[in-house]
């Protein structure tokens, strides 16, 4: 017998080695098609109704279907929008639990449930078949060589140093980078490009969206594509466009190699919605095969989507069987792919409920108990765009957060606005306000200057106001708020004076983000000055614009990548800038854990908080053990040198400079203690005590 039964057991194609076993959760069909389709996927060979449905899930066993088969799904229901179901067996859909897709998405009005231009509009059906233009699933042998000797090199929280990047845009511009390699999955373990991670002192690569994904039709319209790929479609498969072949194993080949340099991988995941839209979207998977069960549907008017995410729809993880989907993809990227992190965008999405984000919803209580995903790293981006999206500090222990506020805090320090020393002391010392509670450690902070999402570090110190008329949107996209400064011209310049304050100001973000504690996250390309030209939304820009320039590596001046390595070694020398312990002022044993200091060297009082228009700190970190020096942080965003003392500790009798960014070269210059001094204008300075 060709087919039977099978399986319930499994969501997916899953091949045992003799057949594939099929199964798909759909709540309210009424009948599943499984497709088969020839090598090219142009040719439906075959279609077969799959036997067998146990509880909510259709399945089928096909004893001669092996890997490398293309298949797809039409899902037989009601199409009753008003009612919160659309079903079109006319359409061609993709399996959730798709692990390697075959083709890319054609556009056309044939992806669409219902008749475009219709005055009906979604209430209109469509009976067009969309198969052509759709990419198809790849059945796979999930069975992969990761050699006797692969060891994840499971970095500690408090030695992590993340680097976020982009696959493509990291190596398009790399020029040694084999040509082959550029802009692949292959070329993130490329000699050079290991070479320049080691160099740097980072220990996680976190990669924008790899899962599966579509280019909107309207960013195809204007000849641009979803370049960073927060339009997912597939949750469990490499996206394709970044593979010159099996993108399932040029991935986890490129896992092996960064773990053989001892680099995690990290993978930015997108489940609070998918590439499929609002209610005028097209009918892709999810819609199509239990629109009503996967998707947060307005509960006054089903036809509606609740958009939490501003996207378009919200993936409803409250559902037992989405929630098993989520969680099926994360195990298997961590089990199959080896991969050691998530950092999940928008994820108070993830764990709304009824009455929205909910600390014990079902995702964050799931996730809490799960022992694989209990080895590896979890970021939130804790906020969406829905009534109480914004929960920063409000995830449970076992998570770390996007520190936004950092940013902020930090961003009009350097920009030149005052009294915001308080603030500014509190990000330094990671956020106690924001995160110390439920027993969570400094680690929950993941400080950051930059990220995809707005201005480059260069661009920061470059433009007031952002340039996104490529995008197409009348630079209407993007942050209006981005507490940049220009320095005093608008873009590029050949201004020596406004060249130079804008190096310093860079150096004095990245010496502040490698020296507060938290996690630091480093943006690709920040280390030699990248610009995107002032756009602060490159989403739709795989071109120069979105790609990493690499022109200013090796540059003297311009190429900050020696002075980020020198931040990631003092940051592994001083214990104390990694310390997972919230910090305490003076213990009545005398003992301390940080000092604030005036530029008296004397310890700060309320009225020293408040003075006016304040731009000086200073503070001493101590110890973690005996025999480990303090070090002394002072951070000076005034336009003029400030006078000040170094503390005087009787049992350290000198201070050793470890770092002042003004020099081109670190001078290890030695000052007694209680000695006065200066901080250079708008500088960083850093002293180690020494006997």
């Amino acid at each position: 017998m060709r087919l039977s039964a099978g399986s319930a057991a499994r969501l997916g194609a899953s091949w045992d080695g003799r057949g594939t076993n099929f199964a798909l959760f759909s709540a309210n069909a009424e009948k599943v098609e499984l497709c088969l389709f020839d090598g090219q996927g142009r040719r439906e060979l075959e279609r077969i109704e799959l036997p067998e449905r146990s509880e909510d899930v259709w399945h089928g066993y096909l004893n001669d279907v092996s890997p490398g088969q293309l298949y797809g799904y039409r899902v037989h229901g009601p199409y009753a929008p008003e009612r919160g179901h659309r079903f079109n067996a006319n359409k061609l859909l993709l399996d959730p639990y798709a692990k390697r897709l075959a083709g890319r998405l054609v556009w056309s009005d044939a992806h669409f449930g219902y008749r475009t231009g219709s005055a009906r509009e979604d209430l209109s059906f469509d009976r067009r078949d969309n198969a052509r233009g759709m990419p198809k699933a790849v059945v796979v042998d999930e069975t992969f060589n990761w050699g006797r000797r692969e060891i994840r090199p499971n970095v500690a929280w408090e030695d992590t140093i993340i680097y976020e990047a982009h696959v493509k845009g990291l190596t398009q511009r790399r020029h040694d980078v084999s040509p082959g390699w550029r802009g692949t999955y292959g070329g993130l373990c490329a000699p050079a490009m290991i070479d320049h991670l080691k160099k740097l002192g980072v220990t996680t690569i976190e990669l924008l969206p790899i899962h599966g994904l579509i280019d909107d039709r309207v960013l195809v319209e204007r000849k641009l594509a979803n370049y960073w790929g927060y339009n997912t479609l597939a949750f469990f498969a490499p996206e394709p466009r970044y593979a010159q072949d099996n993108a399932l194993d040029a991935f986890r080949t490129t896992v092996a190699r960064l773990h053989d340099a001892g680099i995690e991988v990290m993978l930015d995941v997108v489940y609070n919605h998918t590439a499929e839209g609002n209610h005028l979207g097209p009918t892709l998977s999810f819609r199509g095969i239990d629109n009503a069960s996967y998707y947060w549907l307005n509960k006054d008017n089903p036809r509606y989507y609740d958009d939490f995410t501003g996207c378009g729809s919200s993936v409803n993880l409250s559902h037992p069987r989405v929630l098993q989907m989520v969680m099926d993809s994360l195990r298997y990227w961590v089990e199959v792919c080896h991969v050691d992190g998530f950092r999940f965008d928008l994820a108070t999405t993830l764990a709304r409920g009824p009455n929205g984000y909910d600390r014990n919803a079902a995702f964050l209580t799931a996730v809490r108990q799960d022992p694989v995903l209990a080895t590896v790293k979890l970021v939130a981006e804790p906020w969406d765009l829905g009534m109480g999206g914004y929960q920063v500090g409000a995830f449970p222990s076992q998570w770390s957060e996007w520190n936004d506020r950092y940013r902020s805090a930090m961003r009009r320090y350097w920009s030149g606005e005052g009294s915001l020393i308080g603030e500014v002391s509190r990000r330094m010392t990671a956020s106690s306000d924001l995160f110390r509670h439920d027993n969570r450690a400094t680690r929950a902070s993941v400080n950051h200057i930059t990220v995809h999402d707005g201005f480059t570090l260069a661009d920061l110190f470059s433009y007031n106001d952002k340039h996104n008329e490529a995008n197409g949107e009348d630079n209407r996209d993007g942050s209006n708020d981005n507490h940049s400064n220009n320095c005093g011209h608008e873009g590029p310049t050949s201004d020596a004076a406004i060249v130079a304050l804008r190096r310093q100001l860079r150096k004095n973000q990245l010496a502040c983000l490698f020296l507060a504690q938290g996690t630091p996250l480093l943006l690709a390309g920040d280390e030699v000055g990248n610009s995107q030209n002032g756009n602060n939304n490159a989403y739709c820009q795989d071109n120069e614009t979105g790609w990493v320039n690499w022109d200013n590596l090796g540059k003297q001046g311009d190429d900050l990548t020696d002075f980020v390595s020198h931040m990631t070694a003092l940051r592994r020398r001083f214990a104390q800038l990694r310390c997972q312990r919230w910090l305490s002022g003076r213990r009545k044993d005398g003992s301390y854990g940080v000092l604030w200091l005036t530029p008296a060297a004397e310890e700060m009082q309320e009225a020293d908080w408040n003075f006016p228009e304040g731009r000086f700190l200073a503070f001493v970190l101590g110890p973690m053990e005996q025999g480990q020096p303090p070090i002394f942080i002072v951070l000076n965003a005034a336009p003029e040198e400030i006078a000040f003392k170094l503390p005087e500790m009787p049992e350290y009798k000198n201070w050793q400079q470890v770092l002042n960014t003004t020099e081109a070269v670190q001078s290890p210059t030695r000052l007694a203690s209680g000695a006065a001094t200066s901080a250079p204008p708008r500088s960083v300075l850093a002293f180690a005590g020494t006997a």
